[in-house]
């Protein structure tokens, strides 16, 4: 399971304010900011992007498949403006209808195949107001050709030794994490995602009845 061992040290491997700080801009340019503008985020991690639009005004739920990475949101400050909530963004049916779905963070990548891509956008659909937004990220084919050649990081994280590696292969993106103790024991977790052309993703998103920018 992915966001497990990782979930512990995550934000200190990639909490971005300055980045946190965009996405919130990003939100408030496509939905007006109200005390009634009701905001799903799925896929949510750490909670930092949540957190911020709550405080901003926003009514938040959130979720992610991980409960590893909720617990982690759940002992921030603030985190009582947002509920959270453990789910699959292929399946909302637990849900209402919201002014705006939210999936960054190249999260829509973990679905590696297209059938769940179409049932997340399909699911985000019947769960949006008739003016509802759906806003998205996900990676670029550059993105493949970037870690064409390995990519390899590693350093301590408090007393934690760790390793990050990344490579590519087809149009698959192959992340590993390995967490070192004292004892030179090691976690071991790797993550998979896809990389789709935008161009079948435009296709998609059309056919079930979104307006696309």
């Amino acid at each position: 399971m992915m966001y497990q061992t990782l979930a512990a040290y995550y934000d200190a491997l990639v909490k971005d304010e300055e980045a946190t700080a965009q996405w919130v801009s990003y939100v408030k340019r496509h939905l007006p900011n109200s005390e009634r503008t009701q905001l799903l985020e799925v896929a949510c991690g750490s909670g930092e992007i949540a957190l911020a639009l709550a405080q901003c005004g926003y009514q938040l739920c959130a979720g992610d498949i991980s409960e590893d990475m909720l617990q982690q949101a759940r002992q921030k400050a603030g985190s009582d403006l947002v509920k959270w909530q453990r789910l699959d963004m292929r399946d909302l049916s637990d849900f209402g209808c919201f002014h705006g779905i939210l999936c960054f963070c190249d999260s829509l990548n973990y679905l590696i195949e297209k059938q769940d891509v179409k049932q997340f956008f399909t699911e985000a659909y019947a769960h949006l107001h008739k003016q509802g937004v759906l806003l998205f990220d996900m990676h670029s084919w550059d993105r493949l050709s970037e870690f064409e050649s390995e990519y390899c990081e590693d350093g301590y994280i408090g007393d934690t030794a760790y390793e990050w590696t990344i490579a590519t292969e087809d149009a698959y993106l192959y992340q590993t994490f390995a967490f070192y103790d004292k004892e030179a024991h090691v976690s071991l977790e790797q993550h998979i995602q896809r990389v789709y052309d935008p161009a079948w993703i435009m296709k998609t998103l059309k056919e079930i009845g979104f307006q696309v920018k």
